[in-house]
Parts: structure tokens; C-alpha cells; sequence
């Protein structure tokens, strides 16, 4: 009877362990990221200030009539895969250049809106010339910093961390010890990674 309780309370404590580690952040994925727009803890973080977009997809015609869809990738493209705009600003903000004058729809296959930059469009990027220089090349830096930072290898390990965790705490026989062992060897991995 001793024996039964004792290995209830050793599973009532891997998941208390295990709910602590999540409540901490552990597992949650990988965060700070610009994917979609969301950033630390999952909060909307704006990429460009408003109006930059804007400028930012009016170059980017201005090297070629796009339509929405190849504005799209052309950006994620340019900032190493690390953020892309969402269709729900892309596709108003093409639709806010052909009313200000600044681009025009041209003929295409298909349904698609292929969208080309008018003269008015050309004056535009030229008077703006600096800041047209700055959003751009903050898609640069993005993307140097998105191939200095690739993670894959560390989230790989982190996820087989997660599992090796939730498999080992979740069994029958976790013992007051094995946590402490646990976190033993975690806080030396963490000293192990700060000295690097």
C-alpha cells in the first residue's frame, strides 16, 4: 500500500516538474522570431513602421511588375525566410499604391492582380530615397542575422530534451533524487553553455 502511494505522488511530482518547465518557457517552441509578425511570448511586433511597407513593396515593382503572392516571397526571401508580410497587409496596401496614384494594375493571366509602378510612383520612391534605403536594408540585416542565428541544430536538441524530459518525469519510479539529479544535469549543461 506504501508502495502504491509512493509512486503516485512520484507521478503527481513529474508533472508538477514537468508544468513548472512550461510555465517557464520550456517547450514552447522557438520564440522572437518575425514568422507572421509575432514575437517574444507571441505578441504582434510590427516589422515596418507605417508608410515603410509601402515603400517597400513600391520598390520592389519598381524592379518588376509582381503580384500580391511574389511580393510576398520576394520579402521573405530578401530576410532570409525570417519574416513575411501577411496577405491580410500586403493585398490593401497594393490596393492603397493604385489609389494614391503610386502603381498601377496591369493585364495578367489569370486573376491575379499584377501590380507595376507608375511615374508618379518612380518621383515617389526618389523623394524618399533615404528611407526607402533604410527599410531595405533592414530586410538585409534580417537576413544576416537569420543565417548567423539559425537555430535548427538547438531546437532540434531543445525538442529532444523536451521528450527525453516528459518521458522519464511522467514515469512511475520518479523519486525526489531523480529530480534533483535532473536538475543537476540541466544547471551543468546551462553553466556548460554560458562558458562557450
Amino acid at each position: 500500500m506504501r508502495h502504491m502511494h509512493s509512486e503516485g505522488c512520484g507521478r503527481r511530482e513529474g508533472r508538477a516538474f514537468w508544468q513548472a518547465m512550461k510555465e517557464r518557457g520550456f517547450g514552447g517552441g522557438p520564440r522572437g522570431r518575425f514568422e507572421g509578425g509575432r514575437g517574444h511570448g507571441g505578441e504582434r511586433r510590427r516589422m515596418f513602421e507605417t508608410g515603410e511597407l509601402r515603400l517597400v513593396l513600391l520598390k520592389l515593382i519598381e524592379e518588376q511588375p509582381r503580384h500580391g503572392y511574389d511580393l510576398i516571397r520576394e520579402i521573405e526571401s530578401r530576410s532570409g525566410g525570417a519574416y513575411a508580410p501577411s496577405p491580410g497587409v500586403v493585398y490593401p496596401t497594393m490596393t492603397l499604391l493604385i489609389d494614391m496614384g503610386l502603381a498601377e494594375e496591369q493585364i495578367s493571366e489569370g486573376p491575379r492582380k499584377l501590380l507595376a509602378i507608375s511615374e508618379a510612383g518612380r518621383q515617389h520612391l526618389t523623394e524618399r530615397a533615404d528611407e526607402v534605403a533604410i527599410a531595405m536594408a533592414r530586410l538585409t540585416a534580417l537576413a544576416r542575422v537569420s543565417e548567423q542565428t539559425d537555430a535548427a541544430p538547438v531546437r532540434r536538441a531543445m525538442h529532444n530534451l523536451k521528450s527525453a524530459l516528459q518521458e522519464r518525469l511522467s514515469q512511475d519510479n520518479v523519486t525526489r533524487e531523480l529530480q534533483l539529479d535532473v536538475a543537476r544535469i540541466l544547471d551543468e549543461a546551462a553553466s556548460k553553455i554560458e562558458r562557450l
